[in-house]
């Protein structure tokens, strides 16, 4: 079963999505555990791949290709996990502010937060404050991620912190941001806990939110 959850990992990372769910079959027809493949298998390969986008030694469309083939494989072993085995890492509200509309950076990081056992919230783009914050709490989500494009959206981030403070959710929810314009510095200004520069640097962050 070692070998096949190593093949399986491979898989992940090369982005062969098609190969990758016929092993994924044969690992559960061959015995294996579902969760164990998870855990095993499909998380440590996307362990491999942010590590692998912040050295420069893999780019945006492979890492896309290898998000997008860990979800084929997930897909599979979803109705052989229990409900708490599905995601077990935390859970994040995901959203592009108020005002802007670009998405790509932002849904990188939600298919890698899924693929690092993260249930995601995926609100979309233009979301506002008070989208950010009904969402935070309908779903006890632990973090809320923020995403700007654009120089002229960024202080709906800061809109957006405050509103959480101001509904009693800063004691709860850590808030990372991100994108293009943004930087450290003004992640600190705003009263963000931290600074995703990409996608696996943001990934990382939420990592260490939820390890507490």
């Amino acid at each position: 079963m070692a070998e096949i959850n190593e093949k399986i990992t491979q898989l992940v990372i090369a982005g062969d999505g098609a190969l990758l769910e016929t092993m994924v079959h044969m690992a559960l027809d061959t015995g294996g555990n579902a969760a164990t493949i998870l855990d095993q298998a499909l998380l440590p390969a996307m362990d491999i791949v942010g590590q692998r986008m912040k050295t420069g030694e893999m780019f945006i469309p492979e890492v896309l290709l290898a998000a997008k083939t860990m979800e084929a494989g997930l897909k599979v072993l979803t109705p052989f996990l229990a409900e708490g085995e599905k995601s077990n890492a935390g859970t994040c509200v995901l959203g592009t502010v108020e005002g802007d509309l670009h998405d790509i950076g932002k849904n990188l990081v939600g298919m890698m937060l899924s693929g690092s056992g993260f249930k995601v919230i995926d609100l979309g783009i233009n979301v506002t404050a008070a989208d950010f914050g009904k969402a935070a709490v309908e779903n006890n989500a632990g973090i809320v991620c923020m995403s700007a494009l654009l120089t002229t959206t960024m202080p709906k981030m800061k809109q957006t912190i405050d509103h959480l403070t101001e509904a009693g959710l800063r004691e709860t929810v850590k808030i990372l941001v991100g994108g293009a314009p943004v930087t450290a510095e003004y992640a600190r200004e705003i009263g963000a806990d931290g600074y995703g520069f990409n996608a696996a640097d943001a990934v990382e962050k939420a990592k260490e939110f939820a390890a507490g």
